[in-house]
C-alpha cells in the first residue's frame, strides 16, 4: 500500500511523461513540416536567383504545394485525441488568413519589390515560429530568431546574391531546424 505522498509523486511522474510524449509528438510533426517547407523554400529561392522572371510562378507553386503537403501530413498523422477526426478545416482557414494578410501587407499596402518580398516572407513566417515557441518549446524560438537574424544580415549586407543567401538561410535553416527537432 502506498501513502498519499507517494501516490502524488507517482501521478506527477506520470504527468511529466505524458507531457514529454506530447511534446515529442509535436516536435515529430513540426520537424517533418519544417523539412518539407525547407526543401520547397530552398527550391523557390534558387529559381528566384537563377531565373528571376519565373520567381512569381515558383513562389505560387511553393505556397500551394507547401500547404497541400501540410494538409496531407495532417491527414496521415491525425491527432491522438478521441474527439478530433482527421481533417480540421480550421487548418486550411489559418493558411488562407496567413497568406491573405501577407499579401495585403506586401502588395496592397506596401507594394514591395523583389528584395523586400525576399526578406518579408521569411521574417513573417519566423515571427509565428518564435511565437509558437513560447508555448511549444525553445527549438521553435531558436529557429525563428536565428533565421530572422540571418535574413536581416543578408538583406542589409548581401548584394545580388540575396536569393541564394536566402536559399541556404531560410530553406537550409528550416531543414536543419527540422532535423534538430527530430533529435529533441
Amino acid at each position: 500500500m502506498i501513502d498519499s505522498k507517494e501516490a502524488s509523486a507517482a501521478l506527477a511522474d506520470i504527468d511529466d511523461i505524458v507531457q514529454r510524449v506530447k511534446q515529442s509528438q509535436l516536435y515529430e510533426l513540426a520537424s517533418l513540416a519544417a523539412i518539407w517547407w525547407g526543401i520547397l523554400v530552398f527550391a523557390g529561392n534558387l529559381v528566384t536567383w537563377l531565373w528571376p522572371p519565373y520567381a512569381i510562378h515558383a513562389w505560387a507553386t511553393v505556397d500551394i504545394v507547401g500547404v497541400a503537403g501540410l494538409v496531407g501530413l495532417r491527414l496521415l498523422n491525425p491527432p491522438h485525441h478521441p474527439r478530433v477526426s482527421g481533417f480540421d478545416v480550421r487548418l486550411l482557414l489559418v493558411f488562407l488568413s496567413f497568406f491573405a494578410f501577407g499579401y495585403l501587407c506586401t502588395d496592397v499596402i506596401g507594394h514591395f519589390g523583389p528584395r523586400q518580398l525576399g526578406a518579408f516572407w521569411p521574417l513573417y513566417f519566423m515571427l509565428f515560429y518564435t511565437l509558437a515557441g513560447l508555448w511549444f518549446g525553445t527549438a521553435f524560438v531558436t529557429i525563428g530568431l536565428g533565421i530572422s537574424a540571418l535574413t536581416l544580415i543578408g538583406f542589409f549586407w548581401i548584394g545580388e546574391a540575396f536569393p541564394l543567401w536566402m536559399a541556404f538561410v531560410n530553406g537550409g535553416g528550416l531543414i536543419l531546424g527540422g532535423l534538430w527537432m527530430r533529435r529533441s
